[in-house]
């Protein structure tokens, strides 16, 4: 019987063991889309306890409370941290096969020295030691990142954000890990929204562009995009239900967005109307300023009305959404792309069946100079679990270069998640030395290593064109 977590975790070939010790275990991490607050590294935050870094706002781990039938109070309530640890650690118990189970294991042993299981009898003694070991200085916000290996990390930050955090941390020459803000104009796109009205009067301040009609927003866009950009923003992100492509006249466009800010109700064809030009004229901008485009698309959120109407977003009550963007996303790089104005850019799916059709869109628009310029992004939420990504990762080879593959991200709030890179590291190792064992590869080791270094680190550095 194979131990568990040891050394050659989820390694069972000789290359893959070879590939991974020597190789990937070796380079370090860029993190190009993750939730992380920039406050706390600004502060080289230290946290009062275990849940505090690894239990508050972590869906995840909520959703599988609920699912073992824990009391919300002791997931987002009042409950003492103590209790809520405590059934944490019940519910990890009886996670088998669950990605947070691997997940969990790795943090408490690369980060606390805990070579033991978590579950409900061994939880005292695993709250003692890792709030003990959290008073420790090498346990602080920064050098928890500097431990980790990272050399970048791209947040995820609103048009009017301040930014006031990355500038401090940016003047901070004791700290050199760069903290990269990444653009999220999400408010500005969802113009279905009822705050959207509001958000446009936010954006108006921040600007000092009166948004009177879409021409002005695009004017303020412009201007807020070169202050991050400023600040070395590389990446963008929009996180969308889906992907449409409903092109309209610019003078329509105006018409929509100004029955909108007089408070009228739009029809759908309407939305996508404005929602397509909106992502024109976005992407015509990131290509302009070679930043790259992150499309998040294919999640149906706050399921639960009640909790929604009670709590708020982000309670972990989302889900796949069934609906397919792939001939619209097609459509929109296609008339990106008719102007050769197309940026880099990253597809994401949360339903795995679009992994294919990903595949297939990818190599209708890679263009030279640039090794895969339009990408597949890794496995992504709810699919960032063994099986997931052994999926996107064989999809991506099967109908495109998957040396060329930007790699992992964390999309999380914890620092404590650069433990998915290893876990990602060793999935990718083990495929691939499979298919050299299996004579489906040669045994080259100068490439086969390439390889691996590449997805691991080496291929974000270029294509984010990070200055590392």
């Amino acid at each position: 019987m194979k131990e568990f977590l040891d050394e050659d975790f989820l390694l069972f070939t000789e290359t893959a063991k070879e590939l991974f010790h020597k190789y990937a275990s070796k380079k370090p991490i860029v993190d190009y889309h993750c939730h992380l607050s920039p406050k706390e590294i600004a502060q080289d935050m230290q946290y009062e306890n275990i849940n505090q870094i690894w239990l508050e706002g972590d869906h995840y781990k909520w959703r599988q409370m609920r699912s073992n039938g824990i009391e919300e109070k002791y997931i987002t309530g009042d409950a003492p941290a103590r209790e809520k640890f405590q059934k944490w650690a019940e519910t990890l118990e009886r996670a088998i096969g669950n990605p947070l189970y691997h997940w969990s294991h790795l943090e408490l042993r690369r980060y606390f020295d805990y070579e033991g299981v978590l579950n409900s009898e061994t939880a005292q003694e695993v709250w003692e030691l890792c709030n003990r070991k959290l008073k420790e200085k090498a346990m602080s916000a920064r050098e928890i990142i500097k431990q980790s290996g990272v050399k970048a990390i791209c947040t995820t930050d609103d048009p009017i954000d301040a930014l006031e955090w990355h500038q401090k941390i940016k003047k901070d020459k004791a700290f050199d890990v760069k903290i990269i803000p990444a653009w999220r104009p999400d408010k500005a796109l969802n113009i279905e929204q009822p705050i959207f009205a509001d958000y446009i009067d936010q954006l108006s301040e921040v600007s000092g562009i009166d948004i009177i009609s879409f021409a002005n927003l695009k004017k303020a866009f412009k201007k807020r995009l070169e202050f991050f950009i400023s600040l070395g923003c590389r990446a963008t992100d929009h996180a969308v239900e889906y992907i449409a492509y409903v092109p309209a006249s610019e003078k329509e466009v105006e018409t929509i967005f100004e029955k909108k800010l007089n408070g009228n109700t739009l029809s759908k064809e309407e939305e996508l109307k404005y929602k397509t030009a909106f992502m024109i004229f976005a992407g015509q901008e990131y290509h302009k300023n070679d930043l790259v485009m992150e499309l998040h698309y294919g999640c149906k959120r706050n399921n639960n009305t009640l909790v929604f109407e009670k709590f708020g977003p982000d309670m972990g009550y989302d889900c796949i959404n069934n609906f397919s963007s792939s001939s619209q996303i097609a459509d929109l790089l296609n008339a990106l792309n008719s102007t050769e104005q197309l940026p880099k850019t990253i597809i994401f799916s949360l339903n795995p069946n679009d992994n294919s059709a990903i595949g297939t869109i990818l190599g209708c628009f890679q263009i030279a100079p640039v090794l895969s310029k339009i990408q597949q992004g890794s496995a992504w939420w709810f699919n960032d679990h063994k099986a997931g990504m052994i999926d996107q990762l064989t999809t991506l080879a099967n109908l495109g270069i998957l040396s060329n593959f930007v790699g992992m991200l964390t999309d999380s709030r914890s620092l404590l998640s650069y433990a998915r890179h290893e876990y990602f590291r060793r999935i990718l190792c083990n495929l691939i030395g499979k298919w050299v064992e299996n004579g489906e590869y040669p045994y080259d080791i100068k490439i086969l290593s390439r390889i691996i270094e590449d997805i691991s680190y080496d291929n974000a550095v270029r294509y984010f064109k990070f200055d590392l």
